[in-house]
């Protein structure tokens, strides 16, 4: 592998690991704060006309944070959870958009979509666990 790919593969593994930890501590106090907060979160979906099963939706949306970061941080399952976290964030760009909020409140989540979309095509890259225990191409 040439200095160049090396480099690339190193600057994707640090962004993995970057933004995998920070969705994971971003949805670990959704996961552990139980059934109201599950329901509160999961409510938010009734701005897209779901109304049904708000707990269960909560409880999906803290497990694909805080699985989906640590999937995403060592490059297991990874376009699987990319295609969750995307999810995620497209929901939740979604929702401050329909609330009206300003690009300051909804930017992180276009920032985070954008960063999902794009590495669902790049891939995890040759430093990851897809890669070295299942033998996928990076």
């Amino acid at each position: 592998m040439t200095t160049k790919d090396k480099l690339l593969h190193f600057g994707l593994l640090i962004l993995r690991v970057g933004i995998g930890i920070s969705i994971f501590f971003h949805g670990l106090p959704k996961l552990t704060g139980g059934v109201d907060t599950w329901t509160a979160i999961g409510s938010s979906l009734s701005a897209f006309g779901i109304d049904f099963a708000p707990t269960f939706w909560g409880l999906l949306a803290a497990l694909t944070e805080s699985v989906g970061g640590i999937l995403f941080a060592l490059g297991l399952f990874f376009r699987s959870a990319t295609v969750f976290l995307a999810g995620m964030m497209a929901v939740a760009l979604g929702t401050h958009l329909m609330a009206g909020d300003g690009f300051m409140i909804y930017g992180h989540a276009l920032d985070l979509l954008i960063v999902f979309v794009a590495t669902f095509f790049i891939g995890a890259g040759k430093l990851s666990l897809d890669n070295r225990l299942l033998k996928k191409k990076a």
